[in-house]
């Protein structure tokens, strides 16, 4: 069991490497899209705004 485990660790380290790769690529084109821009304007602005928080009634 060791022996095996022993000689996919270079293998298994590749595709951890590349798996990661993908995810990181994946959050950064989700994060950094064009259609995306306004939303976080408007996060942005929110510290800026002059007017209290609306009371909502539940």
């Amino acid at each position: 069991m060791l022996e095996t485990l022993a000689s996919l660790q270079s293998t298994l380290s590749t595709l951890w490497v590349a798996w990661f790769f993908l995810l990181f690529t994946g959050i950064i084109l989700y994060v950094m899209a064009p259609w995306r821009k306004r939303r976080y304007e408007r996060a942005g602005e929110i510290p800026l705004r002059d007017e209290p928080p609306s009371s909502r009634q539940r």
